[in-house]
């Protein structure tokens, strides 16, 4: 019986610690338009992305070597460049370039499809046949977005809105891919060893756009590239892969819920941007269509 008792009470701490890191990770993810907006104040696009990945990847590696990791096996290798290339090259380098054109507000709300499309990417990944009520709201979180950006450019989406579509679709690919090799090896080697595989790239390139592009150091700028290092690409998914390996990918989804609207409210209190009333509407609807896929799924 006090074995029982034990091993209920050993799961009860798993599942709230779970919680918590997952709570954390999308705490640090809701922050990651306004630091990429304050970086912009002294860094161009290509430089800040650069040097968000680039020197998340120094830190990265750093880690891997304190823990002696093991290298991933050879069939891990491919979901880890799919990581790689939606989570610390695409979504970053096309997330940044939308923010040169469009504002926090605006990308919380298009961003806040992302755990529809990872979802359906991630089914059509495993071959998992979904329901017809999780493609009915997906149908509807993507009219919503979909329609909010119709309306916000005026009938024609600018530059940013596409940008920030194509960022959604890579970050998607790489949440999925990810998910899945959290199953096989600690979450946190997925995103560290994606951000490894990326310094031959990441470092010529941070070097190259310090050069062209200019650049005027002031304490918001290095506080946003301190920030999209340390705790967006590398602590927040350290926390957010930890949590799903303890709670399930279901739970931690219904946390990332709140992610939009965090941002809209950082948007507010931190860039003191002042949103129409369709953002936080929109994302009150995207908000609603994931709850009906989460438990769709």
């Amino acid at each position: 019986m006090k074995i029982d008792d034990s091993a209920i009470a050993s799961k009860r701490v798993a599942v709230r610690s779970g919680i918590l890191l997952a709570a954390l990770g999308v705490l640090a993810f809701s922050m990651n338009f306004p630091a990429t907006a304050w970086a912009l104040h002294g860094f161009g696009p290509w430089s800040t992305t650069a040097l968000r990945c680039g020197l998340a990847g120094l830190l990265a590696l750093w880690f891997l070597r304190l823990a002696r990791a093991p290298r991933p096996s050879r069939d891990q290798w491919p979901g880890i460049l799919v990581v790689a290339v939606g989570c610390v090259a695409g979504f970053p380098l096309l997330s940044t370039l939308a923010m040169t054109t469009s504002t926090t507000s605006n990308a919380a709300v298009v961003i806040g499809a992302l755990p529809i499309v990872t979802a359906a990417i991630g089914a059509t990944r495993s071959r998992t046949r979904l329901s017809r009520t999780f493609w009915a709201a997906a149908l509807v979180g993507a009219a919503a977005v979909t329609g909010f950006t119709v309306l916000r450019s005026g009938g024609t989406p600018d530059a940013g809105d596409l940008y920030l579509l194509g960022g959604l679709v890579l970050c998607a690919a790489g949440y999925a891919e990810g998910g899945r090799l959290a199953a096989r090896m600690p979450g946190w080697h997925v995103i560290a060893w994606a951000l490894v595989v990326s310094l031959p790239v990441m470092l010529p390139a941070m070097v190259v756009a310090l050069a062209v592009e200019p650049v005027h150091l002031t304490v918001p700028s290095l506080a946003g590239v301190g920030y999209l290092a340390v705790i967006t690409q590398f602590a927040g998914f350290v926390a957010w892969y930890r949590g799903m390996a303890l709670v399930g990918v279901a739970k931690a989804s219904q946390l990332q819920l709140a992610q939009p609207l965090l941002t809209l409210l950082w948007a507010v209190l931190l860039v003191g941007e002042e949103p129409s009333i369709a953002a936080p509407l929109t994302a009150m609807v995207v908000l609603g269509c994931i709850v009906v896929t989460q438990r769709a799924r």
